[in-house]
C-alpha cells in the first residue's frame, strides 16, 4: 500500500484475501529508513469484515508518503 500524500491514515481499512495475522514485512517510514516510525508494530490480525471484494479486512496505520507490505503469516 503506497500513501503519496503528506497525511497519515490511522485506521485505514484494507481488504485481505485470507483471514489471520497479516505480518508488516516493509514500512519505508521506519525510523531504520530516517522516517518517523508510524507503523503497525510489527502485523495486524485481521477481521471478518468484508472490504473492497475481500471476504477479510485489516485496520492498518498509513504513514505518510511511504510504503507498507504486509505478508500473510502461516
Amino acid at each position: 500500500m503506497v500513501n503519496a500524500t503528506p497525511v497519515v491514515h490511522h485506521n485505514y481499512r484494507l481488504g485481505v484475501p485470507e483471514g489471520g495475522f497479516w505480518r508488516e514485512i516493509i514500512n519505508t517510514d521506519a525510523e531504520t529508513y530516517g522516517g518517523s516510525n508510524v507503523g503497525n508494530y510489527g502485523g495486524v490480525q485481521s477481521e471478518d469484515q468484508q472490504w473492497m471484494g475481500r471476504q477479510h479486512s485489516i485496520l492498518i496505520h498509513l504513514p505518510s508518503l511511504a510504503t507498507v507490505a504486509f505478508k500473510l503469516e502461516r
